[in-house]
């Protein structure tokens, strides 16, 4: 396993995956902190095309990203994870209309807990749902950090969120 730090405006993220795809982001604080394993590799050569498509993001010049990622978890997790990559920028959904989506419109909770272990956070936007009443909810980063990411959707989609 690869990994670099990357420096953005919520602090720096730990990318680590393979010579081929991006497989986590770490957050520098929060539940989804993470630190390099004693046998991983530090080598930003993997994460040239990643650390491009996140500045271009935090720049507000990128809505979509272009990487390719290794989706781990049980099939349901995928399912989410790949059901949050369709939430599209600067706007926000809920884990009932996730469940309702990926049709399993009783597993609210299952999806908030997948959401909660993305391990590919920003890329795959789990920051883009909230709870059903709009409030923010647990977000691996903070919820500050959470606020951030939204914020500066909001302020690159015309304020619209």
């Amino acid at each position: 396993m690869y990994y670099c730090h990357f420096d953005t405006r919520i602090g720096e993220l730990l990318l680590a995956g393979d010579a081929e795809a991006l497989s986590m982001i770490g957050f520098p604080k929060g539940s989804m902190r993470r630190d390099p394993e004693p046998d991983w590799i530090y080598n930003e050569q993997p994460f040239q095309k990643v650390c491009a498509q996140l500045s271009q993001y935090f720049a507000g010049e990128r809505k979509e990203f272009d990487l390719t990622l290794t989706l781990s978890g049980t099939e349901f997790q995928v399912s989410v994870l790949q059901a949050l990559q369709e939430i599209p920028y600067g706007e926000t959904s809920s884990y009932g209309a996730i469940a309702k989506q990926i049709g399993r419109p009783k597993a609210v909770r299952a999806v908030g807990a997948a959401s909660g272990r993305n391990p590919i956070p920003i890329i795959v936007p789990c920051h883009r749902v909230i709870g059903s009443s709009g409030d923010l909810t647990g977000f691996g980063g903070g919820l500050d950090t959470k606020a951030e990411l939204l914020r500066l959707e909001a302020e690159n989609n015309g304020g619209l969120l």
